[in-house]
């Protein structure tokens, strides 16, 4: 994979106003896709729940108890694609790579949405080797980390099955992607309570 950012790549991440994240040369979309097939079609992706750039609800993070993944929606991709393909990653976590929050498949290749909280029909294993929404939890003193929702539109089903690592998605997807399109989320903890209070 190279290290520098597609030039589409960088400008859309760069679309939301912040620097380019640590990860960006590292997401799955800029090895997967390219300038042919980002937005092919007016392929668009957007969430009810934040626009694109800004900060996510402490409901969909691991600072708030019962915490869900957030809703999604896509546009229709273009015609011939058969399936959809979800992946979330923090671009901005510590160490070399991004960070895979959320690795979703088996979705029709067509308009959709996933509701708040929905279980999708397959799911791999995220960064923790579950099969579920990873919930944010970046270190209290960083900076707002970025969670780069990446949409793909395959011309061919996936084979693999659930519970699936990421590079066997990967290995997958070579080569089908007809269109993808990213959503950018951004979040940073709230600084720790001091609860000695503030005596001198």
């Amino acid at each position: 994979m190279s290290a520098t950012v597609p030039d589409w790549l960088g400008t859309a991440l760069a679309s939301t106003g912040a620097g380019m994240p640590k990860h960006a040369a590292k997401l799955l979309i800029a090895e997967l896709a390219d300038q042919r097939s980002f937005a092919r079609g007016g392929f668009a992706f957007s969430s009810p729940a934040f626009d694109n750039g800004e900060e996510l609800d402490p409901c969909f993070t691991a600072d708030e108890e019962d915490a869900v993944a957030p809703p999604l929606e896509w546009s229709a991709p273009p015609p011939g694609a058969q399936e959809i393909v979800i992946i979330v990653q923090d671009a901005d976590a510590n160490g070399d790579t991004p960070t895979l929050h959320w690795a979703v498949w088996g979705l029709p290749g067509q308009k959709g949405k996933l509701l708040e909280g929905e279980a999708p029909p397959r799911v791999g294993k995220n960064a923790k080797h579950n099969s579920e929404w990873l919930l944010p939890e970046p270190p209290h003193d960083d900076e707002p980390h970025r969670y780069v929702f990446q949409i793909f539109a395959l011309d061919l089903p996936m084979t693999v099955m659930p519970g699936a690592k990421m590079a066997d998605l990967i290995q997958s997807m070579k080569g089908q992607v007809t269109a993808a399109n990213i959503l950018t989320a951004t979040y940073k903890r709230e600084e720790w309570e001091d609860e000695e209070g503030d005596d001198e």
